[in-house]
């Protein structure tokens, strides 16, 4: 299918706004290239409730978590992935309710870094973030009236994972699968291979609604799933056309490839690209000049 993007979202920041039975977004007022509207947390539950990313440190949004959840006991917190706009007021908000905090994992890169190469992604990082509970790939949190499953999505982030509402057709899909953009994977914090991998794991469930942590939700998810592997293999196939016109550098290429986006996302294209690159030479289709890095030199192989 062509990738046809939902633009259309009321943030309604502060207030929470039922989306399913028993289930609300709270939207952080925190808009900008990277987080849309701004970052999405969500309550699930009736009497005894758990929290899906709490968000960025933010006071107003601890406040309108609060005065959402309203008194009634929070037994969980999950945290999808460890980005700044996703985890850090966990920590208040753990302290505050006594709920068990759970995720994949600290932060971490995908890749260890190369000798020499510096982390554009480090300022992004929750690298303070430490779960109560490690989430094993597939595993089943049952809590009062809810059950959600743990399901590892690495690619955009190395602990990246989308959560399951049990016996609803729901998957909360954080940055994973949005409908308003497409999700950045940018080294060394994220993989493509991983991304498309994980791609294709969620292709193989047949969930009807994903709830992500940008915007609204993605109604068809499978057709846009694959509208979103269709757009990263015509964005490979332009990769690999760029390296066989000649082009050897990354600019080069987002200049060509990313002509019409806007310049405030250059920096996050060429990381972009940069990915696309380092699964191409992991694949054996292209080749760099010593390792795959930003400033590096390609060819096709």
């Amino acid at each position: 299918m062509a990738l046809d993007f939902d633009t259309k979202f009321e943030p309604a920041y502060g207030e929470a706004v039922v989306v399913a039975p028993d289930v609300a977004r709270i939207t952080v007022n925190n808009p900008s290239a990277f987080t849309f509207h701004g970052t999405n947390s969500y309550l699930v539950g009736r009497d005894t409730l758990a929290v899906i990313d709490p968000g960025p440190e933010d006071d107003a949004h601890f406040a309108a978590l609060i005065r959402a959840i309203a008194g009634r006991p929070v037994s969980h917190i999950f945290v999808s992935h460890t980005h700044v706009d996703h985890s850090p007021l966990t920590r208040r908000l753990a302290e505050r309710t006594g709920a068990t905090v759970l995720a994949e994992g600290p932060h971490r890169p995908a890749r260890p870094l190369r000798i020499g190469e510096i982390n554009p992604l480090d300022a992004s990082g929750d690298t303070d973030f430490m779960p109560d509970v490690a989430l094993a790939d597939d595993e089943l949190v049952e809590g009062d009236g809810w059950a959600l499953r743990a399901i590892h999505t690495p690619g955009h982030t190395a602990n990246h994972v989308s959560f399951a509402l049990e016996g609803t057709g729901m998957l909360f899909s954080a940055d994973h699968v949005m409908a308003w953009s497409t999700s950045i994977v940018a080294p060394p914090d994220g993989a493509m291979s991983d991304y498309m991998a994980s791609l294709d794991r969620l292709l193989g469930r047949d969930d009807r609604l994903f709830l992500p942590g940008h915007g609204g939700p993605v109604t068809q998810p499978a057709a846009f799933m694959r509208g979103l592997k269709a757009h990263r293999k015509m964005r490979e196939r332009a990769i690999i056309e760029r390296l066989r016109g000649g082009d050897r550098t990354i600019p080069e290429m987002v200049a060509a490839i990313y002509r019409d986006t806007d310049p405030r996302l250059y920096g996050a294209a060429g990381l972009s690209v940069l990915a696309h690159l380092e699964d191409l030479v992991g694949r054996g289709i292209a080749a760099a000049e010593g390792e795959p890095s930003i400033d590096g030199v390609f060819f096709l192989v």
